[in-house]
């Protein structure tokens, strides 16, 4: 109930008013039936933009942080990520991989619309990376079509760490779904779940628009902070650079 209260009363007419989203394909969207929405991901309003304009619930895998940060800001964002119907998974890899993989096909089997990440996290450059193969394991052993949609501008609008979004116009493109059953039964061949990751990441980078990076978008963010530690603390016999003028 409170997602549909948030949507069309208390938070949907005013984000429709503001940021006016503009979509396309939105005909490729299921009026009914199991179906996994797989999206690039430059924000974390990327969660509330693709809701606002798909008549059907989204349930999103949601990272477990939303839901035990600490203090009221982590409180408020338990309450709206829980009330929301969204579902926290631990996305530290091993076993909790797995369990996130049985929690998005829990929610397949209900005959939902699961929306996910397949770059495992926000692009730190707004630049596209390399997805993970859970989705295309999903996909076959859910047997439902994946549906790339691709959100565009949204790194600009609420870039990760700002609070307050900047004004613009919210693109969204919708591509048609990705049928897969042609690899039905291949859930477990790393190299079919390769590709069919590799297909979907490459539809959404002609939505999107962006470059194409053949990394991890963990492992970029991992490389940036260490490089940013090295020109704050060199190494004995090192110069730090110098200050701008």
């Amino acid at each position: 109930m409170f997602y549909w209260v948030c949507k069309y009363i208390l938070i949907g007419p005013w984000l429709r008013l503001i940021f006016r989203p503009k979509v396309e394909g939105l005909e490729h969207l299921p009026e009914d039936g199991a179906a996994i929405l797989a999206g690039n991901h430059l924000s974390f309003s990327d969660s509330i933009f693709l809701p606002l304009v798909c008549k059907r619930k989204i349930t999103f895998l949601a990272k477990s942080d939303y839901f035990n940060s600490p203090g009221l800001k982590g409180m408020l964002t338990r309450l709206f990520m829980s009330a929301a119907g969204q579902v926290p998974v631990d996305r530290s890899g091993g076993r909790a991989s797995e369990a996130a993989l049985r929690t998005g096909l829990r929610v397949l089997g209900e005959g939902a619309l699961l929306g996910i990440y397949p770059e495992g996290t926000r692009s730190p450059d707004g630049r596209l990376y390399r997805g993970k193969t859970g989705v295309a394991r999903m996909a076959l052993e859910a047997g439902v079509p994946v549906i790339p949609c691709a959100m565009v501008n949204t790194h600009l609008i609420q870039p990760p760490g700002r609070v307050r979004p900047k004004i613009m116009r919210v693109r969204i493109a919708i591509g048609a779904p990705l049928d897969f059953s042609r690899y039905e039964g291949m859930a477990n061949d790393r190299f079919v779940l390769r590709s069919m990751t590799d297909e979907i990441m490459y539809e959404l980078m002609q939505l999107s628009g962006q470059e194409y990076v053949d990394m991890y978008a963990q492992k970029a963010k991992t490389l940036s902070a260490d490089a940013a530690l090295v020109l704050e603390d060199p190494e004995p016999g090192q110069l730090a650079p110098a200050p701008a003028a």
